[in-house]
C-alpha cells in the first residue's frame, strides 16, 4: 500500500457528503468525529475521506486549514490500519470538535483511537 492521498480517495461529491451527514454513523474520539456510511465508489482503494474544522470551533481561516493540513497527514500516513480489514467500500468525514491546536502526536493517537473504534462498531454490526 502506498502512503499517499490521491484525488480519487479525497470526498469531493456534495450529493454523497450530505448523504453522507444524513445516513451516517458516528464514532467521537476527541477531538475528533468520524462520520462514515458505506458507499459503493469508483476509488480503487476502499475509502474516500474528507476533512473539516467548523468554523464556529476554530475562527481563523489560517488556523482552521492548518488543523486539515494535519489532519491529512495523520490520515495518510495512519490509513493502512482503516483498510487493512474492510471488504467493503465507505465514505468518510472526519471533524475537528476542537478549539485549540493540537501537536501532530495527540491527533495520531486520536485517529488510532477512532480506527479501533470504528473497526469494532463495523464487526459488531457485521456478526448482527
Amino acid at each position: 500500500m502506498r502512503f499517499t492521498l490521491g484525488k480519487e480517495e479525497k470526498l469531493k461529491s456534495k450529493t454523497i457528503i450530505e448523504q453522507l451527514f444524513a445516513e451516517g454513523s458516528r464514532v467521537k474520539s476527541f477531538p475528533l468525529q468520524l462520520i462514515y456510511l458505506e458507499k459503493e465508489h469508483d476509488s480503487q482503494f476502499p475509502i474516500k475521506v474528507g476533512f473539516t474544522v467548523p468554523k464556529r470551533a476554530v475562527k481563523l481561516a489560517v488556523n482552521r486549514n492548518r488543523i486539515k493540513r494535519l489532519l491529512r497527514e495523520v490520515y495518510r500516513k495512519n490509513k493502512h490500519l482503516f483498510a487493512k480489514n474492510l471488504n467493503k467500500q465507505y465514505v468518510f468525514m472526519f471533524i475537528y470538535m476542537g478549539n485549540k491546536e493540537l501537536s501532530l502526536n495527540d491527533l495520531e493517537q486520536s485517529i488510532i483511537k477512532l480506527c479501533d473504534t470504528f473497526l469494532f462498531k463495523i464487526t459488531e454490526n457485521e456478526q448482527n
